[in-house]
């Protein structure tokens, strides 16, 4: 089905991006200043982790207002007042002082603020709020992304007034709902329920999850997504921070069918196993996912895992990944991997119109 609103209505509010629209996952730990503009530069939008401690000693939000600050270095922007165009998202499950990352967002003027992974799906309804009405005392601009994946949660969003539902089928990497869809059935129902629920009709959607070309990005738009967010094919550029050796794990997997696996394993081998029940996360299957099915115990895959880290190797790392992973053969730098999936996008959609 056709997206509803104006295609365009992403460009209209980000305008240095091009068309599709692209975005980066703000992967924390895997995205910096420098890595989001890369993508602005491109013709995408980038976005930061800000994080997930909101308390006001939080060492994250220190680094989060040093990093805002290093980027508008970095863009060239000088006035306090000029907006600063690249967005930074939040893991919400623990929102306590969350007005604390509310100040540093308004003091830079970010451009987006992406919401994922809350305790309970209307637990965004008050940061939405807060963001709102620091919004309405100091003039900022900024669009309010929030991740959902499932209908439900679009609905509640919706109502929440939300400018930006991300909608994250089971085929992406890292965290997700643990019980979803992948976007064929779950992006269709989202943008229904857009369709049924905003007057306005100003709410976009994009598609995230699985998708790494060209061919995915038009699959996603043909499904009612207004444009992507890409995660697993941004690690594998040039410009990310991850380490090298979770590059190559990712561009030498194949089949990420039987490559990759959802699991809430792979937090408790790297003791991050904090989430709420409803989400788990898909990795590439590496070693601790291997002993752990061959019957070595959690604590023992635990004990390994830390061993491996102190002694600086990375092969016990969790390498979070979608199941497209079979598809990415390469690590390119931001502006090849914009400007190619571009192309591929005329394309495939040439060969789409090539068999109506």
């Amino acid at each position: 089905m056709a997206a509803v609103n104006t295609p365009k209505l992403l460009q209209k509010w980000f305008p240095h991006t091009t068309s599709p629209f692209i975005a980066n996952a703000p992967m924390l730990g895997f995205t910096d200043c420098e890595m989001a503009n890369a993508v602005n530069k491109a013709g995408g939008f980038g976005f930061i982790g800000g994080g997930f401690d909101f308390k006001p000693e939080s060492t994250q939000l220190v680094e989060l207002d040093k990093t805002l600050s290093k980027a508008r270095s970095i863009a060239g922007i000088t006035s306090s007042t000029e907006p600063l165009p690249i967005g930074v998202g939040f893991i919400t499950f623990s929102p306590a002082g969350f007005e604390n990352a509310v100040t540093i967002l308004e003091k830079h003027r970010v451009a987006a603020i992406w919401l994922s992974f809350p305790k309970a799906d209307t637990d965004h309804g008050s940061l939405v709020k807060m963001i709102r009405d620091s919004q309405k005392k100091s003039g900022w601009e900024t669009k309010i992304f929030v991740q959902v994946g499932t209908v439900q949660a679009a609905k509640e969003a919706i109502d929440e007034g939300v400018d930006v539902l991300v909608v994250q089928g089971t085929d992406a990497g890292g965290h997700q709902w643990a019980q979803g869809a992948g976007l064929m059935s779950l992006l269709p129902e989202v943008r229904d329920a857009v369709r049924a629920k905003s007057a306005s009709e100003n709410i976009a959607v994009l598609g995230a999850g699985g998708i790494v070309d060209g061919r995915g990005c038009v699959a996603a738009l043909g499904l009612g997504a207004d444009g992507i967010v890409m995660g697993t094919r941004f690690v594998a550029t040039a410009e990310c921070p991850a380490p090298e050796q979770m590059k190559q794990t990712i561009v030498s997997a194949t089949d990420g069918a039987v490559s990759t696996v959802k699991s809430v394993q792979h937090d408790i081998f790297q003791s991050t196993d904090v989430w709420p029940a409803q989400y788990d996360g898909r990795a590439v299957i590496g070693v601790s996912y291997t002993d752990s099915q061959s019957g070595v115990t959690n604590e023992e895959v635990i004990q390994r895992y830390n061993d491996a880290r102190k002694m600086g190797q990375d092969h016990r790392r969790i390498v979070w990944a979608g199941a497209s992973v079979g598809v990415i053969d390469a690590v390119v730098s931001v502006d090849e991997l914009i400007k190619g999936i571009q192309r591929e996008v005329k394309e495939a959609a040439a060969r789409v119109l090539a068999n109506i």
